[in-house]
């Protein structure tokens, strides 16, 4: 008697795309099943490409989670849509994400255009947010959707909600060429630490904050130390453009301050699972933005 024939073990490269602030980081920590990229309403919060790997016994994804696409103002705007089209070049399928909420704009348009520049990967639509979209709203954004090109798959869903996860994870995974696995079972990210330290207080920073002051906030780690009572020492810069977005992080006798170092530390106390001392000091770099100096200091 013959066995039956086993499905392939499938591996491969996925990236969400979209304008900003669509869902793009919440849906790559829904999938991973660990937060390995930061979230917060502000747009343009993702500012590197991060990789999320999810493990199902049939294959495995990597995800590469870039910056939202946008039409750039600034050098560093300019370096992220270079990185996102970088990025794309190199995966296996782009997922186009759009909330079910929201009408599809000009920004949409302009993404989906971009995306003939990249015939080789597949192509899948994802709607967002289906959980504050009403059934109107959804059905008219999945005709708005199809009507873009020929998708090869166009999937509803909530991250939040943790709604048609699994049914994205198994078309993308279909989607996937043939290969053994491209990371051990045991890893969700390739970021290092530091750079999550450094993310999750970007991440902190940028709660509350309103206007251009989100751009401005660049974080890096100094040095660490691990003392021998088990406490990890972390000092780290918040830099900004200007001495009033300064005073702004810092607050009122350095209350906002203490408070983003608190929330701050109750991200990286789990990630590195030992207690922390946060210190964080905030500086200007003006306009370092649009400064190429500057930008290569801060690792764009």
């Amino acid at each position: 008697m013959t066995e039956p024939d086993q499905t392939p073990f499938r591996a491969g490269f996925v990236s969400f795309v979209g304008r900003p602030n669509v869902g793009k980081s919440t849906l790559t920590n829904a999938l991973v099943g660990e937060k390995v990229a930061i979230t917060s309403p502000q747009p343009q919060t993702t500012r590197r490409t991060i990789r999320g790997i999810v493990h199902r016994p049939e294959g495995q994804l990597i995800i590469v989670d870039t910056p939202g696409m946008h039409r750039p103002r600034t050098l560093l705007g300019e370096r992220l849509n270079a990185l996102v089209k970088t990025t794309l070049g190199d995966v296996d399928v782009i997922g186009f994400c759009v909330p079910a909420n929201e009408k599809l704009g000009p920004g949409d348009r302009f993404i989906n255009d971009e995306l003939d520049g990249f015939p080789r990967a597949k192509k899948v639509a994802i709607v967002t947010k289906m959980d504050v979209a009403s059934r109107e709203e959804a059905i008219d954004q999945l005709a708005r959707i199809g009507e873009l090109r020929d998708w090869d798959a166009v999937i509803p869903l909530s991250a939040v909600a943790g709604e048609q996860l699994d049914v994205l994870t198994e078309v993308v995974l279909g989607l996937m060429p043939v290969s053994p696995a491209l990371y051990p079972e045991e890893t969700l990210t390739d970021e290092g630490d530091e750079d999550r330290v450094a993310e999750l207080i970007r991440e902190a920073a940028l709660d509350g904050v309103r206007d251009e002051l989100p751009h401005s906030i660049a974080v890096t780690v100094e040095d660490r130390v691990e003392r021998e009572d088990g406490l990890i020492e972390i000092y780290a810069n918040i830099f900004v453009e200007r001495d009033s977005q300064k005073g702004i992080i810092i607050g009122k006798g350095g209350s906002r301050l203490r408070s983003v170092g608190e929330r701050a530390r109750a991200g990286i106390e789990p990630l590195l699972g030992q207690r922390v001392f946060l210190s964080l000091r905030v500086k200007v770099l003006k306009d370092w933005q649009r400064d190429p100096k500057s930008l290569g200091k801060l690792g764009f």
